[in-house]
């Protein structure tokens, strides 16, 4: 909180009005609240030079006053006076400059803010935030690892109950129960925080057989059968202490009943290869994304999408590993790095994280990649 103090000082910014649930979370701990889903906007101002101020449904009043590190908490009810609304107009009113996140404000929230505010007076503060959040502290590096080891849990979890005549939701029942474990060994074993749940929260992303080009397909009741592939995606499930990561394999059942799909897979594997060759500090994002993006289209496939993405408290962060990225790679930033190849019929994808550091990178996930030791 200090240093975004600092930051909104040198950016000329009075006050900022944080709306995103990550960077809420990231500034003053709060979390699991009821926001926009629901009708009810949370909203943290920041003011560089006075109280911090937590605006929230009355609802959630208790879990804002166990967690949230703020100056004050002004819980709002529904249907009573101005609601959320109520502490911000004598707020605006003084202050020349106001910091928002234009994408990640609730369009009802930032009506209010214009009606109080000219849009000369507005700023963007969500550059200086994710600006911050892209070196990780000792604290959020320990978060990563043990991340690594619930996603590793995972994925020998769902590894074993692929089978064939095996239902999908079989394995996400599986993942499940594997990842909550595991969080729940490492939180009691390293943390003193009995509120923060173990249990995973996001569907299992799978897809198997002819639906294997569905890229975020949810587990379902289709029965698996031998020969075929089998996608399992833990990019959205691996969220330790609300910390992400993204982690992802290719698997065959039995054997590979359509060979052209070895090729396939054998090309992703190389590009996520070629990536983690450039992959480390003082290269640009974009030259990850390049040297994978070569393999692939040097094989004859069609350009790819993006080779990775930096993570965190959010499921996306700055940088992108993508074309037109030219953030410099720094020690402590936190990659999920993919190799990935799609055709009409099929596509394989292996993915894991890494903490780039001094010498290059650390592996944060780990799970066998070779041909032969996917076929299950």
């Amino acid at each position: 909180m200090e240093t975004f103090r600092n930051r909104l000082t040198d950016a000329g910014i009075d006050a900022a009005l944080i709306t995103d649930d990550d960077n809420v979370y990231y500034l003053t701990g709060y979390y699991d609240y009821l926001h926009m889903e629901f009708g009810r906007p949370t909203i943290l101002v920041v003011s560089r030079d006075g109280d911090s101020l937590l605006i929230t449904p009355m609802i959630d009043l208790v879990a804002a006053e166990s967690l949230a590190r703020v100056d004050r908490i002004a819980a709002w009810n529904d249907g009573m006076g101005a609601e959320w609304r109520a502490e911000l107009p004598a707020i605006l009113k003084g202050t020349a400059s106001v910091g928002l996140e234009p994408d990640h404000m609730p369009p009802v929230v930032r009506a209010f803010v214009d009606e109080h505010v000219g849009a000369s007076g507005l700023k963007n503060v969500t550059p200086i935030l994710a600006d911050m959040r892209m070196i990780k502290s000792a604290e959020e590096l320990q978060l990563a690892r043990h991340a690594g080891q619930v996603g590793g849990a995972m994925m020998a979890a769902g590894r074993a109950a692929i089978g064939d005549g095996v239902p999908e939701y079989e394995v996400a029942i599986a993942t499940s129960q594997a990842g909550t474990r595991k969080a729940a060994e490492l939180l009691a074993a390293h943390y003193d925080d009995a509120d923060m749940s173990p249990n995973t929260q996001f569907l299992q992303i799978m897809a198997s057989g002819p639906e294997i080009t569905k890229t975020h397909h949810r587990a379902s009741t289709r029965i698996m059968r031998r020969g075929e592939p089998v996608f399992l995606c833990f990019c959205g499930m691996t969220n330790f202490h609300r910390f992400k990561l993204g982690f992802d394999r290719t698997f065959w059942i039995e054997e590979i009943a359509d060979s052209s799909q070895a090729a396939v897979y054998e090309v992703a594997v190389a590009s996520q290869g070629a990536a983690l060759e450039a992959l480390g500090p003082g290269v640009t994002a974009e030259s990850v994304h390049a040297a994978y993006s070569e393999v692939i289209q040097t094989a004859g496939y069609e350009y790819p999408f993006r080779c990775g993405r930096a993570t965190g408290f959010s499921f996306l962060e700055h940088p992108q590993l993508v074309t037109g990225d030219t953030t410099v790679l720094q020690p402590g930033m936190v990659f999920a790095v993919d190799g990935s190849v799609s055709v009409s019929d099929f596509r394989a994808q292996v993915g894991d994280s890494f903490i780039i550091t001094e010498e290059g990178y650390e592996p944060i996930t780990d799970h066998p990649k070779a041909l032969e030791d996917v076929i299950l």
